[in-house]
């Protein structure tokens, strides 16, 4: 039986209940979207289960949305069955007053670095990561740079013609 997107939800809705879920499909690849307490439980089943088999971890990284209040910052884990060649993205979303994660270093070793640099931009604090700290920016960085929390432009620059940018 070929691995496809149906029964990839079907054995997680199966595991997890109906209600856990949110699915929805992008250009042919799955995503589940669940709560930030079970993705330890989630990557475990998806690494275990033999019919699955994701067991390669393609990317971690984080996206900052201001405007989802409690549900600011989205941590997106990709996924990848190599023998079947098909990609899984996961989300997870915590809000940027408490934004404490599972760490999945130990199930994926790749993890490891793709978590400092999530935690280095966004601020996400992976729990239980065994060496959580900055990797691009200077440890006496006081912000996370990714989030969109500052205008993107000066806007006390009177040097800039709007016209020229578009804008008038």
């Amino acid at each position: 039986m070929a691995l496809d997107n149906a029964y990839i939800q079907q054995q997680l809705t199966a595991q997890f209940g109906e209600d856990f879920f949110s699915f929805s499909e992008s250009y042919g690849m799955l995503t589940a979207e669940f709560a930030k307490e079970s993705n330890l439980k989630v990557l475990q089943f998806l690494y275990d289960e033999p019919s699955l088999a994701f067991r390669f971890l393609t990317d971690l990284c984080a996206v900052h949305n201001p405007d989802l209040e409690g549900k600011e910052l989205c941590v997106v884990y990709h996924l990848h069955n190599l023998t079947e060649n098909v990609r899984l993205r996961l989300k997870i979303y915590t809000s940027i007053q408490a934004p404490q994660v599972f760490t999945a270093t130990r199930l994926f070793s790749s993890a490891n670095w793709m978590e400092r640099e999530t935690y280095d931009f966004y601020g996400v604090n992976f729990t239980g990561h065994p060496n959580l700290k900055r990797v691009l920016n200077v440890d006496e960085m006081d912000y996370f740079p990714l989030r969109k929390e500052y205008p993107l432009e000066d806007q006390t620059r009177i040097d800039k013609d709007d016209e020229m940018f578009g804008r008038g």
